[in-house]
């Protein structure tokens, strides 16, 4: 929603004009991290900011890590924040994928750029073109996060961005 990447917009502009704040740490609500944009905002009149694209930049140009903590699941342009991000640690029962593909539509804030860089060419184009979702135990062996974890994804992701 509008709601939620403003408050992810200014929550990143806040935590990198502090001092003080060393790292971010990305989650999301409910045990499930984001299950991407509500289409049915696609055909309301166009706002000033809450474009996801220039926020996934905003996130991966930042100075402090920023680490996802993804649990349920990243779809769509959640996963294309999770993307943006340093680092991704994932709950061993998350899915992700961009599923947008099976109605149409292509994911919109450079997912398709981020994707292949980070886990080739081949097992993105699979996964931009088929909506696939994938479990995080094979989204560790393809290097789309970088930790996964039974525990509590949050506190992990805490121990990860004070360790880096």
């Amino acid at each position: 929603s509008l709601a939620v990447l403003q408050a992810l917009e200014d929550g990143l502009k806040k935590a990198e004009a502090d001092p003080s704040v060393k790292a971010v740490m990305i989650c999301g609500e409910n045990g499930k991290f984001s299950a991407g944009a509500d289409i049915r905002g696609f055909s309301s009149p166009k706002r000033h900011g809450g474009a996801l694209g220039p926020i996934v930049s905003l996130i991966e140009s930042s100075e402090k890590p920023v680490v996802a903590a993804i649990e349920g699941v990243a779809l769509g342009g959640g996963l294309e924040v999770a993307l943006g991000c340093h680092y991704r640690i994932a709950h061993v029962k998350a899915w992700m994928g961009l599923p947008e593909v099976t109605i149409g539509l292509l994911p919109g804030a450079e997912g398709t750029q981020r994707l292949p860089r980070l886990i080739g060419v081949p097992a993105a184009l699979d996964m931009i073109t088929t909506g696939k979702h994938i479990p995080a135990t094979e989204a560790l062996k393809l290097g789309l996060v970088d930790e996964i974890v039974e525990e509590n994804t949050i506190e992990a992701a805490i121990r990860l961005a004070n360790k880096v």
